[in-house]
């Protein structure tokens, strides 16, 4: 079994594996805009929202996600943090990078 401390350390390579995979996946003018911080809070947002919702929890084979209600929500989540603010039109490229990395 592995300690916490491994475990925090195999975490955080992870997202820096993800948020190099969404920069990458980001159109050029996006590319830069975000700090890595940024992009973390909204990685961290779209779980938050998969959590929320309750899709993680539904037994059905195929599950609907709409990418611009998870952006919206991104974008609210930013204002109520004091983050941002975030446009959801970008948010939405992030939240569909998000994706194609967790479906690797």
């Amino acid at each position: 079994m592995a300690s916490i401390d491994e475990e925090l350390l195999h975490d955080e390579e992870e997202n820096r594996r993800e948020i190099a995979f969404i920069r990458e996946q980001l159109p050029c003018e996006l590319k830069e805009k975000y700090t890595d911080a940024d992009l973390q809070f909204m990685m961290d947002a779209i779980g938050e929202y998969f959590f929320e919702s309750g899709i993680l929890e539904t037994n059905d084979d195929e599950v609907d996600i709409d990418l611009e209600v998870i952006s919206d929500y991104v974008c609210q989540a930013a204002v109520a943090e004091g983050k941002g603010p975030y446009e959801a039109g970008e948010v939405f490229f992030v939240v569909e990078a998000d994706l194609d990395f967790q479906e690797q």
